[in-house]
């Protein structure tokens, strides 16, 4: 029997593309499937549940996952990042600067494991996830392109700063195009800005999506439901206004 998306708690975007919003923080993870590789989109908020994912898009690709996008340096969205090391690991993206975060010994990772325990992940699953931390061995300054197979291409943009001062989005053409935007867009709730945001350019950010989806695709949010143009150009309006920001 077929396994479905919806059979491993997945939700299908359009072919070969979906996303899985996980407990707790309702943070989204995406995987995109290529006839040779995947791409997955983030790896959920610790090493247990990083492996779940893995295991989930495995069943689903028919194969390893090869590539993972990390959309911004928060704990909810990497700490489980290193399930995806190993022999058959897979090669890590990010913003440009990314990597500095999660540098060993830096102030990033600690910063991480603070947030995470603050938030309410256990301290002990907190630190393991720090401790195992991924290098970003390939940082995006601009646009990437990589190719997954079988007529399958995603466009990696270093879009930000906005949500954080390293924000990615995830492009994969089509009809519609979806795009994965981290936590530039949030529709469970208001955006948050802590203290890594750059509220200025934020809205700039926001255009900048619009620029790479355009006016049909799938918006996918960090936190929510799926959204269309139209709600990230109003909670564009709404961050400009919010943070005093002209257009």
């Amino acid at each position: 029997m077929t396994v479905t998306w919806e059979d491993l708690g997945w939700e299908r975007l359009t072919a070969g593309v979906g996303r899985r919003r996980l407990p707790v923080w309702d943070c989204t993870a995406g995987l995109v499937v290529g006839a040779d590789a995947a791409l997955m989109v983030d790896a959920g908020s610790s090493l247990g549940e990083g492996a779940r994912l893995r295991a989930g898009a495995r069943e689903l690709a028919g194969h390893h996952v090869t590539h993972l996008a990390l959309t911004h340096p928060h704990f909810d969205h990497v700490f489980g990042a290193a399930a995806f090391a190993g022999p058959r690991g897979a090669e890590v993206y990010g913003a440009v600067g990314t990597d500095a975060v999660f540098a060993r010994g830096g102030q990033g990772r600690e910063a991480l494991r603070s947030d995470a325990v603050a938030e309410g992940l256990d301290a002990r699953a907190a630190r393991a996830a720090a401790d195992a931390l991924v290098r970003v061995g390939h940082e995006v300054r601009g646009e990437c392109t990589l190719d997954l197979g079988g007529g399958r291409r995603v466009l990696l943009a270093d879009v930000g700063p906005g949500h954080t001062a390293h924000d990615l989005a995830v492009l994969v053409p089509g009809d519609p195009a979806v795009v994965f935007c981290g936590d530039l867009v949030e529709e469970s709730g208001e955006p948050q800005a802590g203290p890594d945001a750059v509220p200025a350019r934020w809205p700039a950010a926001l255009d900048r999506l619009l620029d790479l989806g355009g006016e049909d695709a799938l918006y996918v949010p960090g936190h929510g439901a799926v959204v269309d143009a139209g709600f990230v150009r109003a909670q564009r309006d709404a961050l400009a206004a919010r943070f005093g920001v002209s257009r």
